[in-house]
């Protein structure tokens, strides 16, 4: 009788619901409800950029507490939303992952992240299990990819046809930007700059390799593309109005150690009963930067 009584107590126990602590104000839904208040969620964030989306698009003004921006770009607008609400903001991410790979569509896959949604709205509602839903969006996708290959028309880079191309392609991304009106002058840069790199093998690192040097003062237009390295430097000691501002073919020395006294980083004390002892310190403390000179030197 006291085993068969555990064993009742046992499953009691066992069918006991978990105790689960949650913040006060935590919304606790699940369910059909929640999945749909989550697509009406993300097609409101998807209404408030669709009217930025092609060349008649119009600009947003979006004010987040310090500073106005207007901007008709997907990525900048979705940025400077505040969404609190956790399924819209996977809308934000889509976006800066788009912004990130493509640098373009920011907006596009925004509304149609959105529509897909909105067309799986009434099957959640009709009690379609999600993972079935997900399977043939999968399915779709894949088939929506094929059918964009199989329109698709290659254009070799290196005739001239394909580099229009490059121009026309750089010139759209260039639409939704700031400096769209001086898309003639950037264009053909960003696509000589990109070139160079595919022609050294290195347009995977795209990103790190071109760099914006932005220099206060002068128009846009006066802009530049450097087929190399840039270092902005700053001519601010005496005497530099006379120092040589153009080298042609020079030898360029690249260094990983300071060519200058450097003070002791330790607290370090040196005690000394004669003038002649410090003198020699000195000696050796320029007699380190001497021999890294002429190691510089005999390097050619």
């Amino acid at each position: 009788l006291a085993c068969g009584h555990w064993q009742v107590k046992k499953k009691k126990m066992a069918m006991r619901p978990g105790v689960i602590l949650l913040r006060e104000g935590t919304d606790t839904s699940q369910g059909k409800a929640q999945l749909v208040s989550n697509i009406n969620a993300c097609q409101a964030v998807a209404d408030a950029v669709r009217t930025t989306l092609g060349p008649r698009g119009m600009d947003k003004l979006v004010f987040d507490g310090r500073k106005v921006t207007i901007s008709n770009d997907g990525a900048t607008i979705m940025k400077l939303l505040e969404i609190a609400h956790p399924a819209a903001k996977t809308l934000v991410d889509i976006s800066m992952s788009q912004d990130a790979e493509v640098g373009d569509g920011t907006t596009s896959v925004v509304l149609l992240a959105g529509d897909i949604l909105k067309h799986m709205k009434p099957f959640v509602e009709e009690g379609v299990h999600p993972q079935i839903i997900m399977r043939n969006v999968r399915n779709a996708g894949r088939l929506g990819v094929e059918k964009v290959k199989e329109l698709s028309i290659p254009f070799d880079t290196t005739t001239p046809e394909g580099k229009e191309m490059l121009l026309k392609t750089a010139s759209t991304a260039l639409n939704s930007k700031l400096i769209s009106s001086h898309k003639d002058l950037f264009a053909p840069m960003v696509v000589k700059a990109v070139q160079a790199l595919d022609d050294g093998g290195n347009l995977d690192d795209l990103m790190s390799l071109i760099a914006i040097k932005q220099i206060p003062g002068g128009d846009v237009r006066q802009s530049f593309l450097v087929n190399g390295v840039a270092f902005k430097k700053t001519f601010s000691y005496a005497g530099f109005e006379q120092m040589t501002k153009k080298f042609k073919d020079p030898k360029v020395l690249l260094l990983n150690v300071e060519l200058e006294l450097k003070s002791e980083k330790e607290n370090a004390e040196v005690r000394i009963t004669d003038p002649e002892q410090y003198q020699s310190i000195v000696d050796a403390e320029w007699q380190v930067i001497y021999n890294k000179l002429d190691a510089c030197v005999s390097c050619g």
